[in-house]
């Protein structure tokens, strides 16, 4: 499906949303698909990472994705993959109180979906307040908490705090993400893992709610 890949990669929406709707209509499996829309997300991201593609082609790639996966999730949950599995799990997920940035939020929200994990988005500018309160309502088995800018830090570091505070930090995992987050980071957040990608969320709740 080099055809789609190409299409998906270079942003050309309607050729790569006929051909989605073509190679599912025609049988073909949904997670060899998606995988094709995995690999031209990598592209993409390899793309930004050389300076090939800037800020306006992630929001583009992001909208093209996010309707691609519309058309694929059917067949997911009702063709060859559905067997009647529950969700994998439920994610919480926002931008931290202070940050408006929310591309990779979206796009790892939307993967995490297609994954098999129900997902809760609760928006950007989060207070930290309100995302301890849905935790403690919702008991979401993992927490990603987004943020592009350092000042995102502290209110990430509250969050973490609130839940052991709500005695439900062993209970959830914690993923923090954005473009400036690395180990020394994550460390300081108290979180589970830090993701510069949205597969690694993927990979990371598939790793710990994949055996339930």
């Amino acid at each position: 499906m080099q055809e789609l890949l190409n299409a998906v990669v270079e942003l050309m929406e309607d050729e790569a949303l006929a051909l989605t709707k073509e190679y599912m209509e025609k049988g073909k499996s949904a997670n060899e698909v998606f995988d094709v829309y995995k690999a031209a997300l990598a592209e993409i991201g390899a793309r930004f990472e050389k300076k090939e593609y800037f800020v306006p082609e992630l929001i583009l790639s992001g909208e093209l994705i996010k309707a691609g996966s519309e058309i694929i999730k059917p067949y997911l949950t009702t063709g060859e993959n559905s067997s009647g599995k529950p969700k994998l799990g439920k994610a919480l997920i926002a931008t931290v109180e202070g940050d408006i940035h929310d591309i990779g939020k979206n796009i790892a929200g939307m993967m995490m979906d297609i994954a098999g994990l129900e997902v809760m988005d609760l928006g950007v500018d989060v207070a930290t307040d309100k995302i301890v309160n849905e935790a403690i309502s919702w008991q979401p088995d993992i927490i990603g908490l987004s943020g592009l800018l350092t000042l995102a830090y502290d209110p990430m570091k509250m969050v973490v705090e609130g839940l052991k505070k709500e005695g439900l930090r062993d209970k959830i995992k914690v993923i923090i993400g954005g473009g400036q987050t690395d180990e020394h980071v994550r460390k300081y957040v108290g979180a589970d893992i830090f993701a510069t990608d949205a597969m690694v969320n993927v990979t990371f709740a598939q790793q710990v709610l994949g055996g339930r």
